[in-house]
């Protein structure tokens, strides 16, 4: 037997942490029996239903977007600005899918997107360290001690980041702006923003070159693919 949420979030319905809201909020019957407890558990023989329309199992989806700027990393918006889900569904993608992790409003890069719940769950779990690399623009020069400092750990939100690996990529003196690679393993809100504000050095630009092995090599802005197989396997194995 297993969970209820984790099995709703295996049929596609939204992630584990979404399912228990949903649990949470009455939508869910077992059986045809309402249920609002977390801790409940089902088997294959169980009928569940969201919102009256009994769960199916579908196949896992598994896609990779360079997101453009100006796009909600989201499935859905309450103000109706144009999300990374909007994007696959004008290519005709219609399954229902969702991002894992979010990429700010005005950030750039490679996102995952799948319908594989329990998976997505794991992927966002802080004690597995995926790794993720983003190349910043920033105001003022970059120096070495910059560069230790952030790599060493800096407070942000009265808690010390983790070690990171940041490298200096280019200067510019003219218009005192830096270019700074920077690997990080944790998903803090607005983290790498806020560690480059608390060496002195407000980002002006944020993209994410790659998310774990993923990176975006032939995909132009607002491209996305779908995952290889081996793909999906690395993923798992993180």
């Amino acid at each position: 037997m297993e969970r209820l949420q984790k099995v709703m979030a295996e049929a596609g319905v939204a992630s584990r942490r979404h399912s228990e809201q949903i649990i949470l909020e009455g939508r869910v019957t077992v059986n045809g029996k309402k249920v609002t407890t977390l801790g409940t558990k089902v088997d294959g023989n169980d009928v569940v239903a969201v919102d009256g329309v009994p769960l199916q199992k579908e196949q896992h989806e598994y896609f990779l977007l360079n997101k453009p700027r100006g796009v909600i990393s989201s499935a859905h918006d309450e103000h109706g600005r144009k999300t990374v889900v909007d994007l696959l569904k004008k290519e005709g993608i219609d399954e229902r899918i969702y991002p894992v992790g979010r990429l700010d409003y005005d950030t750039t890069g490679a996102l995952l997107l799948t319908n594989d719940g329990d998976l997505a769950n794991k992927l966002m779990h802080p004690r597995f360290e995926i790794n993720k690399t983003y190349i910043a623009k920033v105001r003022g020069l970059v120096t070495n001690n910059d560069l230790r400092t952030l790599r060493r750990g800096v407070k942000i939100d009265g808690k010390m980041t983790r070690e990171s690996h940041p490298r200096l990529v280019e200067t510019n003196r003219a218009k005192k702006t830096s270019r700074v690679k920077i690997t990080i393993h944790e998903g803090r809100y607005h983290q790498v923003k806020k560690m480059f504000e608390a060496v002195g050095h407000p980002v002006i630009k944020l993209h994410r070159e790659s998310y774990g092995c993923l990176d975006l090599s032939g995909l132009a802005s607002g491209e996305f693919r779908p995952l290889r197989t081996a793909e999906v396997r690395a993923l798992r194995e993180l």
